[in-house]
């Protein structure tokens, strides 16, 4: 056996668990895990300006691609106590990340030690295990049972708290005959399929929602394969978007109150049997629940037990892995094939498909100041379909998903459940990270874009270029929106005269080109609506020419309420909708296409 450091035998962890990704701070409580990663050569480090920011980082890093753990690494005390957000925000949508403090001396805990707080017992309710240890020789098990536990039924993150004593402590301990633990996941059985497909054959009109589980069992292309097997059509939900590409016969549109597309929720309303796989019945996606549930039934397959009948009861419910779920349904639904025991749903998913060319929202705005709409409309247009979308909370979010388009797995990154302010940069940043040879374009309003805008600087000092399109109509727009129904508009303007600033945008406040270039990135402003093109355009040369991230503000008119409701028939649209192709220009479908070819 060979003796060492228990740091040292982390670091060795790390690599043969595949996780050698990090984001973070060092700190006099965690250097010596950092002097084990100096000393070892093969863990990457990207330093943040901030230890909320780097949980973001290893967040945006796990969701850029299937079987990636980021890390994220802080000192004691606050160092961890920053870092609750990402953890919350990463449980929240079952991503594993891997959060590692240092801590006081073991002699000194609960003796109000400089820097010392409880972490684990605070970090506990965001995480699938929170742990302080504090004994050396315990360590490499701690980890291997972290890896194993982030992998297996619902991902999820995991906080290591070591004690500075504990980290420098010598065990003995042998990478070679380490192995990473088998994750557990529940499959779905030969019989609970054939039930699913019973179901399916006595419906008339069956949509699949397609959920986020599906993404983290990298089962895209199952999904896709089985609806194709079945010709039922495919709405995927925010943490869902991608599973099936946009322009898919079969996708039948994003179903929502906030995130959603007109013919998604008109598909879904005449839908009698919903398939739920990988979803969780977000509240922003159903709304009003009598409304949702009223006239069909519903089969829910999640991987985790507790989420089944969590929001609402199912008619058939099985727990599985999503991945494991689809197998089991395409050779049930095979069988049923050859045997001729399915219904013909084409019909069905040709009306759906048909919903694609009608009830557009308008994009095609001249107006100035610019409308929020006209923006979406220039990013579908410069963008192909290789992009990764990164985008959190706010007006912003919600417009794109009304209107951007998504193409593949995992190109659209969200924050869908806690929303974070601040999330987008430094998760983009550890998108990026991922996919370097890949364009990431991240999607802000003000507020979002000012909250973590420090960690701008980790972007050009590491190198990691990236576009951040900022819509900023100097508001807290979903919040002044939501304040109509109090018949107020309180203390939710960000506008003020910049005394440092001049032109139009002087009197929206902050002066977020000047900040950006101030923190070692590139930055434009657009103003005109005809000149949005040409400012991703010269953008995206940017980025490629330094290598940094290049952000590109938008002005928008102060005030514009973005469509949404209390419930799927009851969605409130404030501006007027498309009468002509020309209106929605970017339209996956142009408008009257299909019914025209009809």
């Amino acid at each position: 056996m060979t003796r060492m450091r228990a740091v040292d035998a982390v670091v060795l962890i790390l690599e043969k668990e595949g996780a050698t990704e990090t984001f973070g701070l060092p700190g006099a409580a965690i250097n010596p895990l950092y002097s084990a990663m100096r000393a070892h050569g093969g863990i990457r480090h990207t330093l943040a300006r901030h230890v909320e920011g780097a949980s973001h980082m290893a967040d945006g890093y796990t969701r850029a691609a299937a079987g990636n753990i980021g890390i994220c690494l802080g000192t004691s005390g606050p160092a961890g106590t920053d870092m609750i957000t990402g953890l919350y925000a990463a449980a929240a949508d079952s991503q594993p990340i891997l959060c590692i403090t240092g801590q006081a001396p073991v002699a000194v805990l609960d003796k109000e030690d400089f820097q010392a707080v409880d972490i684990a017992s605070i970090a506990k309710p965001v995480t699938k295990m929170a742990k302080t240890v504090l004994e050396a020789g315990q360590v490499p098990g701690v980890f291997q049972s972290a890896f194993q536990l982030m992998r297996s039924a619902r991902p999820g993150p995991v906080l290591i708290d070591l004690p500075i004593d504990v980290q420098q402590t010598e065990i003995d301990f042998d990478i070679d005959t380490y192995e990473p633990l088998v994750p557990s996941k529940p499959a779905a059985t030969s019989a609970q399929a054939e039930k699913v497909l019973d179901l399916i054959a006595a419906a008339k009109h069956p949509l699949i929602i397609a959920g986020g589980g599906i993404l983290n069992a990298d089962a895209a292309d199952k999904l896709v394969e089985f609806a194709e097997a079945t010709s039922i059509p495919v709405s995927p939900t925010l943490m869902g978007w991608g599973t099936i590409p946009d322009g898919h016969p079969l996708q039948a549109g994003m179903v929502g109150i906030q995130t959603h597309v007109r013919y998604g929720n008109a598909s879904f309303l005449e839908s009698d049997l919903v398939i739920g796989i990988g979803n969780r019945w977000a509240n922003r996606r159903t709304g009003d629940l009598g409304v949702y549930r009223n006239g069909r039934k519903f089969v829910h397959i999640d991987i985790e037990p507790t989420q089944i009948g969590r929001v609402f009861s199912p008619d058939y419910g099985v727990v599985s892995d999503a991945g494991a779920a689809l197998d089991a349904l395409l050779s049930a639904a095979r069988g049923r094939t050859e045997a001729a025991g399915l219904p013909d749903f084409t019909g069905w998913a040709g009306e759906c498909t048909a919903r694609k060319s009608t009830e557009h929202r308008k994009t095609n705005y001249t107006d100035m100041p610019i409308k929020p709409q006209r923006v979406y409309q220039e990013m579908n247009a410069a963008f192909d379909e290789d992009v990764t979308y990164v985008s959190t909370i706010g007006l912003s979010q919600i417009a794109g998903a009304q209107m951007l388009h998504v193409y593949k797995p995992r190109h659209w990154i969200n924050a869908g459940q806690a929303g974070p302010l601040g999330w987008t940069g430094p998760a983009a940043l550890g998108v990026a990270k991922a996919k370097p040879e890949e364009t990431v374009v991240a999607l802000s309003g003000d507020y979002d874009f000012q909250f973590m805008i420090e960690e701008l600087a980790v972007g050009a000092q590491h190198k990691i270029p990236y576009l951040h399109v900022v819509v900023n109509n100097s508001y807290l727009g979903l919040i002044r929106q939501s304040q109509r129904g109090f018949d107020m508009d309180y203390h939710v303007s960000l506008a003020f005269d910049n005394i440092n600033s001049s032109g139009e945008a002087a009197s929206y406040g902050v002066d977020h080109v000047a900040v950006a270039q101030g923190l070692g990135c590139k930055a434009l402003r657009v103003e005109d609506p005809e000149l949005i093109g040409e400012g991703l355009r010269v953008a995206k040369e940017l980025m490629d020419e330094h290598q940094v991230p290049v952000v590109v503000e938008v002005i928008l008119e102060r005030v514009t309420n973005i469509s949404m409701g209390a419930a799927l028939d009851n969605i409130n649209e404030f501006d007027v909708l498309a009468q002509t192709p020309a209106d929605a220009p970017t339209a996956l479908t142009p408008m009257g296409e299909m019914s025209a070819a009809k």
